[in-house]
This record gives structure tokens, C-alpha cells and sequence, in this order.
């Protein structure tokens, strides 16, 4: 068992005791998921993800890995994207939340295949994918640079990886952000999925994740030739673009 600390939210924990925390989380929320996204983000959750599929580099047949993919809203968006003789990958480490995306996509008549599968030991082969996307599930992860080299590792040469994650906010509208977060988010979680704590959990995790400078740094250290990233309302999310050459 590693020694080494990492945060929990706000929390201080045990590397080794992470991911059944976040697990717990998940397992919680995801039953609500859909409907919690669309009322804490007032439905922009929606305008973020369009414009992440809409601008990919991404082509017919292409292959796509969909990380943390949650209720399968890119896995969806990329499927149209590749069309029939491409390839898209559902992922999760959390089978509540795979479970719940599978079962959405099925009812749509979209069969995927889908993996119960952990970020930092992806079981895919090098150089596999066309791109790899990740959204709102980095922050989540217990070692991020581990997970971000395993995501250069399965891309092709020529292939993007998008990560599309909460960010800083720009400077003024930090006050109004903070007062938003902490106390009304926990409240709706409270009102709507009966469980106050795991969107505390969710508020805190934003605050703790890297900002969009650190967040490109890393990219970069993980192997990326090229990195950049687009702010969306006011930096509340930022979408980032890694190039393997």
C-alpha cells in the first residue's frame, strides 16, 4: 500500500484510498447524474460537450476512446462523428456510471463497446486511436500524470487527446462562483439527489484541480508535442488539446 498523500476534495488521503472514495461518489450520484448536470450548469454542460465534438479533428472510420465517458454523451457525439465503419470505446472506472451510459445508449438503439476500465492502466494497445477524450473526469484521477502518459500511449502519431474540464474562473467573478459552489450546489444535491456530501465533494474537486497553465504543463510533460486549451464561460471550463506527434 503507497504512503504517499493526495486530496480528497479538501481532504488529505492515502494515494491507495482515493479511488474507492471517488468510487463512493459516483456509485451515489449516478442514477442522477443526467438530471444534476443539467440544473448545476443551467443545461451549458450540453453547449460544452457540442462544441468539444463539434470542433475534434476527427474523421470517418476513425477511432475514438472515450474516458470517464459517464452517461455516454461524447461516446454518442463521436459515434456520429466516425459513422459506422469507425470505432468508439465507452469507458468508466465506475460501473454505476458505465452501467448507466451503456444502458441510455442501448435505449437509443447505439451499441458501443464498452470497457470497466481505470485511466492510469488502459487496456488498449500503443498507438490505437485517433483520439482520446476525457471530460470532467480528469480532476477526478488519482495520479493525473500517470493518466495522461497511458492516454499519449494509445493515441496514434497525428492523434489529439481533448480534455474538457472545470478550470480557474476568471478573477472577478470568483466571489459570485464560490458563493454558487459551496453553498447552493450542495443544497441542490441535497434537494434533488438527496445527498448533500458527494456534490460537496464534487465543488471542492474543481477548486483542486489544476488551472489551465498547470493542467498544459502537464500535458506536455506527459509527452504532448503540442498543447493548448479554449476557455469557455469566463474559464469556468477549459478545453485543452494535446498533439501527438
Amino acid at each position: 500500500m503507497s504512503d504517499n498523500k493526495t486530496h480528497f476534495g479538501y481532504q488529505t488521503v492515502n494515494e491507495s484510498e482515493k479511488a474507492g472514495k471517488v468510487a463512493e461518489v459516483f456509485h451515489s450520484v449516478a442514477k442522477n447524474y443526467d438530471i444534476m448536470n443539467d440544473v448545476m450548469s443551467g443545461g451549458l454542460h450540453r453547449v460544452w460537450k457540442h462544441f468539444t465534438i463539434n470542433t475534434a479533428p476527427l474523421s470517418k472510420g476513425g477511432k475514438v476512446l472515450d474516458i470517464a465517458g459517464g452517461t455516454g454523451d461524447l461516446s454518442r457525439g463521436w459515434a456520429k462523428r466516425v459513422g459506422k465503419e469507425g470505432e468508439v470505446w465507452l469507458t468508466d472506472i465506475n460501473s454505476s456510471m458505465l452501467s448507466v451510459g451503456r444502458d441510455r445508449l442501448l435505449n437509443e438503439g447505439l451499441i458501443l463497446p464498452v470497457s470497466l476500465a481505470d485511466a492510469e492502466k488502459l487496456p488498449f494497445p500503443d498507438n490505437y486511436f485517433n483520439l482520446v477524450s476525457v471530460a470532467f473526469g480528469l480532476r477526478n484521477m488519482t495520479r493525473k500524470d500517470a493518466a495522461l502518459k497511458e492516454m499519449y500511449r494509445v493515441l496514434k502519431p497525428g492523434g489529439t487527446l481533448l480534455v474538457l474540464e472545470f478550470s480557474k474562473v476568471f478573477k472577478p467573478l470568483e466571489p459570485a462562483y464560490d458563493l454558487y459552489s459551496f453553498k447552493l450546489l450542495p443544497l441542490m444535491g441535497k434537494m434533488i439527489a438527496k445527498d448533500a456530501d458527494s456534490y460537496q465533494y464534487l465543488a471542492e474537486s474543481i477548486r483542486m484541480h489544476p488551472d489551465q497553465e498547470t493542467l498544459k504543463q502537464m500535458m506536455l510533460d506527459a509527452g504532448f508535442d503540442t498543447v493548448d486549451y479554449h476557455n469557455m464561460t469566463a474559464g469556468v471550463v477549459a478545453l485543452h488539446k494535446g498533439v501527438k506527434y
